[in-house]
């Protein structure tokens, strides 16, 4: 068997279904492309799927959309190419959702971007009504991923999905655009120059033939692949029913990183995103930064804890701190006047304001110690 013979036998099935069929992806991984494409020719061979698909297999011309595809610089990628990303295979090992469910039998790539190097990709998801404050983040956090040199994948979706490929491309980076439709068809209409963009810089990728229309249920088949290809996904903006849900649903089943940004606590567009974390489900996260660490190599890209800005008076000790808080602000007090309110003996309170007087936060007058200026900052 020949590898045109597995990838003409699989864009035959391919065009039998809609994509994730669990049943045409069961038996394609059960019996092989080549030897089920057989079967189903021979009048269907006793199987499940041959009232539904084998009469319809005489109708496809797989060969020819193939020699149409590569004219147009579409490629066909299938298992067992160089090109074949193998971390697509843990689709075959996880739970279908609502009877969708498998690898793909093959994914129509446009554009430059290898399916082989989306090294720890990030999906970065959300909602078509983003608000300003989630287009702004997940911009950065896409920023952020493809500034350290690993790619965004998303899906060219209004809102979230778009401002994540503008945040990539903007950090000079790469990002790859998982289409409901064929990559030869701009959708939504509006985001053609992105996706010519993507197909000349990146990648446009897709299971459907180019041609195809978009459904909704081909963006619930079409979320698995997002989910799969990318190391881990980030939902910046989800409401409590929302497209991006599904792709974190199966970002658990496939035991990939799930990350979500919090919103405000009265925002609709946030709620999916806050259940998510509440239940326990995702990892909060709030920057590119934090996405970098928890889908990263243990260890590599460590975000630093919150601190606040450091003030001159977090170097002091336990005694110089409370000498400085025996010491007025203005009216000056002698050293006795000090220690009694500090509680300590003479000695001790005399050497802690040597050392506050070098570091500038005390100064001594004739009757006696206040507050320097910056102490009072």
């Amino acid at each position: 068997m020949s590898r045109d013979d597995e990838r003409v036998a699989r864009v035959a099935l391919s065009l039998l279904g809609e994509p994730g069929d669990v049943r045409l992806t069961g038996l394609v991984a059960e019996l092989g492309a080549v030897r089920l494409r057989r079967l189903l020719a021979d009048e269907g061979a006793n199987l499940e799927l041959a009232g539904e698909m084998a009469t319809r297999l005489a109708s496809v011309e797989p060969e020819l959309l193939l020699e149409r595809a590569g004219r147009a610089g579409i490629r066909y990628v299938v298992p067992g190419d160089e090109e074949w990303p193998d971390c697509l295979a843990d689709l075959d090992r996880a739970e279908p959702v609502q009877r969708v469910g498998g690898a793909p039998l093959g994914l129509w790539v446009r554009g430059p971007v290898r399916l082989d190097r989306l090294d720890r990709a990030v999906a970065v998801v959300g909602s078509r009504n983003a608000t300003t404050y989630g287009a702004d983040v997940a911009a950065e956090i896409a920023a952020s991923v493809a500034h350290a040199g690993r790619v965004v994948v998303s899906g060219a979706a209004f809102g979230i999905d778009v401002a994540a490929h503008r945040g990539a491309l903007a950090a000079g980076g790469r990002t790859v655009a998982v289409l409901a439709c064929g990559v030869d068809r701009p959708y939504p209409t509006p985001h053609r120059p992105l996706l010519d963009h993507l197909a000349a810089e990146g990648a446009v990728v897709s299971e459907l033939a180019p041609g195809c229309a978009p459904t909704r249920l081909r963006f619930l088949s079409r979320n698995r692949v997002i989910a799969a290809l990318a190391g881990g996904t980030v939902v910046v903006e989800a409401a409590a029913r929302s497209g991006a849900l599904n792709t974190a649903t199966w970002t658990s089943r496939l035991h990939r990183p799930l990350l979500a940004v919090p919103g405000p606590v009265t925002s609709v567009t946030s709620q999916g995103a806050h259940h998510l974390v509440r239940s326990g489900e995702a990892l909060l996260v709030t920057s590119g930064r934090d996405v970098l660490e928890a889908t990263g190599v243990a260890g590599d890209a460590l975000a630093e804890e919150p601190r606040g800005p450091q003030r001159p008076r977090d170097r002091l000790d336990h005694r110089q701190q409370r000498v400085i808080e025996a010491v007025p602000v203005a009216s000056p007090a002698p050293v006795d006047s000090i220690a009694r309110t500090a509680g300590l003996g003479l000695v001790e309170v005399r050497a802690a304001l040597g050392a506050l007087l070098r570091m500038g936060l005390v100064e001594s007058v004739p009757t006696g110690w206040r507050l320097a200026e910056a102490a009072r900052a």
